[in-house]
């Protein structure tokens, strides 16, 4: 009777085993996901190893339930111990493999500050419909923002700064009606803000500083309610400074620096809640308003 329940109890062993990891359909995607990159100097991957990628496998997690794929963190800075033991950060080159787009439970995505990072965003990525975090910030991706990222309804960070993507900011980047974070910064995006940027509803951070972007600034941008973090900085926005962004409610940072607006200085922007104003190099005229009071508070006032 001991050899068969001992045989029973190894098989017993290997089902529990096989239900509780990753389906080969994830692990073979994410093992060509990693088939397109190159990190020489940390051995990252040197632990994508055996038919488990739920267990071990470095920056992968899993659902406790379903145990899909359900997050990708990989960042090229961290306190991780396997940076202080190299004393070094991270550098990877290669591109983003489509096939990560075969991980359809997703919810983040983080490949950050690996500074040689080339290629695309992956078209597909707009697929993903569980994806909460799009973290790509620190590498050398180009080509444009996928058109109809507008369906990922679920985004609530989208961080692509310090990249070197370019075109115009698609028009479906206003459906994203959960978006908190965006940071487009220090790119070659151009062409205008999207009209409908107002219906960013949940945003309360929009950096885009360091582009080519042109045009007008939104007067509806004043309708996001939430918004405490507006930069502008350093592209080519011409136009005035529409008077409603002072009526906001929480509005504390608003960086228009080093674009070429003109026009007066709205006296709304001198009673508002904004801490920090910065409205140099441009093409402003006129006079100073005289409206401050007892409660106007400013940490910076650059004009």
């Amino acid at each position: 009777m001991k050899p068969v329940f001992t045989i029973m109890s190894a098989l017993l062993l290997a089902v529990i085993a096989t239900v509780n990891s990753c389906p080969p359909s994830d692990r073979a995607a994410l093992l060509a996901f990693k088939a397109a990159l190159h990190e020489p100097y940390l051995g990252i991957f040197d632990s994508w190893t055996g038919t488990d990628c739920c267990h071990n496998w470095y920056g992968v997690s899993c659902d406790t339930e379903s145990h899909r794929v359900a997050d990708i963190n990989l960042r090229g800075e961290s306190e991780d111990p396997i940076f202080e033991r190299a004393h070094r950060t991270g550098y990877m080159t290669g591109f983003i493999s489509p096939e990560i787009c075969k991980l359809t439970r997703l919810s983040s995505i983080t490949i950050a500050d690996w500074k040689a990072i080339t290629g695309e965003i992956p078209k597909c990525i707009s697929t993903l419909s569980f994806l909460r975090i799009l973290d790509l910030v620190g590498n050398k991706i180009s080509g444009e923002i996928p058109y109809d990222i507008g369906k990922l309804n679920r985004l609530t960070v989208l961080n692509i700064a310090d990249n070197q993507i370019s075109g115009r900011i698609p028009a479906s980047l206003t459906s994203l009606s959960s978006l908190m974070h965006l940071d487009l910064r220090n790119n070659k995006i151009s062409g205008p803000i999207p009209r409908r940027f107002g219906r960013l509803g949940m945003l309360s951070r929009a950096l885009l500083s360091g582009n080519q972007i042109s045009g007008l600034i939104p007067g509806s941008i004043s309708r996001i309610y939430r918004l405490a973090d507006l930069d502008l900085s350093m592209n080519k926005i011409s136009g005035s400074i529409p008077a409603s962004l002072g009526k906001m409610a929480v509005l504390a940072t608003l960086n228009l620096d080093c674009n070429k607006i003109s026009g007066t200085i709205p006296p709304t922007l001198l009673t508002s809640s904004i801490g920090n104003l910065n409205l140099s190099r441009n093409g402003l005229a006129g006079k100073i308003p005289d409206v401050f009071g007892p409660r106007s508070y400013f940490t910076v006032i650059d004009l």
